[in-house]
């Protein structure tokens, strides 16, 4: 669906696409986006509130809590959506305001039917082994996916040549392009005078990428900021207690008047708040909306083991062994949601949500690898996520805008499923697809806190 983009490409075209991409998510790079993130909270806010004040038909439920019951899975995702729009590819989704962009809607639709949809089926399962099949006898699958593919390739692939154009002609002006997007600096670190010809990535790749962008920019770090709303809802201790921190820097101006400086400052100011951290890092460590992934050994190797293992050996003779011989070939399932939870690491209450288990860390958590605090989430090594920064900005600063003007409670009984991603169900309602209901019910609305 995505193409072979970063996390599909392997060996030198992915180390050639993962150099070219690494200075569109530079350090300074991710800072130019703050105010887009910034904006489009914004915009989700108000989106909020226009449907609280609208709301007539109020259930019994949504007047004793003083809001609207919304699916916040799925307005979050939007706005994600139109982030990485415009901090992507400078590229205008609208998706909070409406659902009518067809590039939008060609990915909603793609990702809604062939992935959130599925039902785990007999004919899933042989596609899933036997992709053949989709093609012999194609489905409703495979029909819409091949139809967004249309959509998606006719106007991403217009944005490309369209950024090109512009580079070119400020090259010719004797200027250098100013687009802040991540497209115009992969655009600009692949035609980079010091890149050799033979490790610059094709139009194609770069197609393949905006794809991945879209994919692993929206939906995961859309999923994050739903179970950490959900998880707020839960645990409404927590939620007021991360509240009162972020009411403690919210500035005096009201947040629509500020200039990019002073977004940029109560950025700084977010980012270093100890409870917001704990929180985010909880909820990357308890749910991680990748659960799991797959590597395959590219040679054979021995493997040592954490502790002592058994082994069959010749005549059935079981053994115990400090490590194993992995076979060149063999399929390596990484199981990031377990190397999360693990009681034997994170102690007793591995399995709970507890945000200030990050003041005193087991030992054992420690000497874990993983690219962000010790965890799986975002994976480790030369694969790991390149977007890390990007994500982190995205959560926190929606989180502040959120948390500082709404209220989050419990509504329908939510469960997770790993479809691809771990995505939040309705209890018993699976085949209506992903969704995370919850009461959202403005400040001035809420009950004061006990």
């Amino acid at each position: 669906m995505i193409g072979v983009g970063m996390l599909a490409a392997e060996g030198q075209m992915h180390k050639r696409q993962r150099r070219v991409a690494t200075a569109a998510f530079s350090i300074q790079q991710m800072r130019s986006l703050v105010p887009v993130t910034f904006q489009k909270g914004l915009e989700l806010k108000n989106k909020w509130l226009s449907l609280v004040s609208e709301a007539h038909d109020l259930s019994p439920d949504e007047k004793a809590h003083g809001g609207v019951k919304l699916d916040v899975c799925l307005w979050v995702s939007r706005a994600t959506f139109d982030v990485i729009g415009l901090a992507g590819f400078d590229y205008q989704f609208n998706a909070i305001h409406g659902q009518t962009n067809e590039l939008f809607m060609a990915y909603k639709e793609m990702f809604e039917t062939a992935i959130s949809q599925q039902n785990g089926g007999l004919w899933d399962l042989l596609a899933l082994y036997f992709p053949i099949i989709d093609r012999i006898w194609p489905g409703e699958r495979y029909r819409v996916v091949r139809k967004s593919h249309e959509v998606i390739n006719r106007v991403a692939g217009r944005l490309v040549q369209e950024k090109k154009s512009k580079i070119e002609e400020s090259e010719k002006a004797g200027s250098i392009y100013s687009g802040k997007d991540l497209l115009s600096a992969l655009l600009k670190s692949n035609i980079a005078v010091d890149l050799p010809p033979d490790q610059r990535i094709s139009d194609e790749d770069i197609l393949h990428n905006i794809n991945t962008f879209l994919f692993a920019g929206s939906d995961t770090s859309s999923l994050t900021m739903t179970w950490l709303l959900y998880l707020l809802a839960k645990y409404p201790d927590v939620q007021e207690r991360l509240r009162a921190e972020l009411l403690g820097v919210a500035p005096v101006a009201p947040l629509d008047s500020l200039t990019e400086d002073e977004i940029a400052s109560l950025y700084t100011a977010i980012a270093n708040l100890p409870y917001l951290e704990k929180v985010v890092k909880e909820t990357l460590r308890l749910i991680p909306p990748v659960h799991s992934s797959i590597r395959v050994a590219t040679q054979e190797d021995v493997i040592p083991t954490s502790t002592p293992v058994d082994l069959r050996g010749p005549g059935d003779k079981v053994e115990k062994a400090n490590s194993f011989v992995m076979p060149k070939g063999a399929c390596v399932h990484v199981p990031i949601e377990a190397f999360n939870l693990d009681r034997e690491v994170w102690g007793p209450d591995g399995w709970s949500f507890n945000p200030d288990r990050w003041d005193k860390l087991p030992e054992a958590v420690k000497a874990q690898p993983g690219l962000y605090n010790n965890i799986l989430t975002f994976s480790a090594g030369p694969r790991s996520c390149i977007g890390v920064k990007f994500s982190i900005i995205e959560i926190k600063m929606f989180i502040y805008i959120l948390l500082t003007h709404f209220k989050f409670a419990e509504a329908d009984p939510v469960g997770k499923a790993n479809v691809v991603l771990t995505r939040p169900y309705v209890m018993d309602k699976h085949k209506e697809g992903s969704q995370c209901p919850l009461f959202v019910i403005p400040l001035d609305n809420a009950a004061s806190p006990a």
